[in-house]
């Protein structure tokens, strides 16, 4: 989770496998958030890649990168781009797996016209 230009925490959650292959009903978390804060959502392969002489990226690394990023940059696009340029440049430009990664930002403002249906 980023507030600001910080990285304030990271939201617990436990896994499970997904319902459809014999994983138990998904755990719902939740956390309140306020306008402007985000959340960073990425796939597992990003940080169990590997780097270069064979340590995996790991979690802390990620949260280093990125509260370094964002002392730079605040528009979620050029965050978003920026960490996967990162991760791709630490990688030597190759990948084993996923790389799937997406930041959401609460704008506040309503947002019930998004669940009418038509």
């Amino acid at each position: 989770m980023i507030r600001g230009r910080t990285v304030i925490g990271r939201l617990e959650s436990p896994t499970t496998l997904p319902v459809g292959f014999g994983g138990d009903q998904p755990h719902v978390s939740e956390r309140m958030l306020q306008r402007g804060d985000r959340i960073l959502c990425f796939a597992d392969g990003l940080i169990e890649e590997h780097q270069p002489g064979g340590e995996e990226f790991g979690e802390v690394q990620l949260i280093e990168w990125t509260s370094q990023i964002l002392q730079d940059h605040t528009a979620v696009r050029a965050v978003v781009r920026r960490l996967f340029h990162t991760l791709r440049r630490e990688r030597g430009g190759m990948t084993s797996d996923d790389s799937t990664i997406f930041l959401i930002e609460r704008r506040g403002g309503k947002a019930d016209h998004l669940a009418t249906l038509t």
